[in-house]
Order: structure tokens, then sequence, then C-alpha cells
């Protein structure tokens, strides 16, 4: 009996090698030295744009894709940098650009944030997700396919 080669697409488990890479080089994750990853097509594991690239691929295929911001992590939203009192932080922190804060949301998930700048009184902390406007280099290295249990 011939074994049977699938191709992704909806419903199918995937088992994959990738890498985020910005255009200068820097890697922002990477399991090309670890253990692959699995996922679900559609389980949110990755988001659309990603997994788009991906259908009609099987066993074997390398690839490298250049996700624009739209099919990757969207474009930043001015609305989402926010000016927050120095006396709602928490205590003991000590604000200085680029430091990662995480603040409780309304619905109880906490909401990261990025310390932008310092004014008199002030933190301006940027809510947009870190690659927002960024072109990111998708790589990957499919290992298995199959349909999900």
């Amino acid at each position: 009996m011939t074994e049977r080669h699938w191709t992704i697409g909806d419903g199918m488990q995937v088992t994959l090698h990738f890498s985020l890479t910005l255009p200068e080089g820097e890697v922002i994750d990477s399991t090309f030295d670890g253990d692959p990853a699995t996922f679900r097509v559609g389980d949110g594991s990755l988001l659309p744009g990603f997994e788009r690239v991906l259908h009609g691929l099987g066993s074997g295929i390398s690839r490298s894709f250049v996700m624009k911001p739209k099919d990757g992590f969207g474009m930043p939203n001015p609305n989402n940098v926010q000016e927050i009192p120095r006396a709602d932080l928490p205590a003991g922190v000590e604000p200085v650009p680029g430091l990662l804060l995480a603040f409780g949301d309304p619905s109880g998930s906490e909401l990261p944030g990025v310390v932008r700048e310092l004014r008199d009184g002030v933190v301006v902390v940027d809510f947009n997700h870190p690659l927002a406007g960024r072109d990111i280099i998708f790589a990957v290295q499919i290992i298995d396919v199959r349909p999900a249990n």
C-alpha cells in the first residue's frame, strides 16, 4: 500500500520547524535548534496570514516568505500609545524606555506595553505588538502533514 502524501489545508495537523526573522537578520523566534512545532490549521497557533502561505505545502518542503504587516502583526495603531500617570505604575517600577510592562485590562487579562518615553509626570506606553508595521521573514521546513484527530 502506498503512503498518502497530504498537503496543508483546513483540518490538517502540521509539524514543522519555523523561524521569524527581521529583514536586518535579527531572529525573533525559531524552532530550528530545538523541537519542531505542531499545530492544527485554524487552531489560532499561527496568524491567518502565516497559515495561508502554508496551504498546499507538503512534508519535506522548505520555503521562506516575506510577510507584510497586513498578513503578519498588522500596522501600528496610534490609539494604542497611551500616557500613563507615573503614580499608576506598580510600586517599585522604575520606567525606562524599552521596558516591557504588563497591565491588567478590564477582562482580567494582562496587556503588555513597552515604555517609549518619559514625560513630566507620565510614561508613554505603546501597546501595539512589537512587530506591528514590520516585514517578517517566515522560513519553514515542513516535517509532517496529516489529518487532525
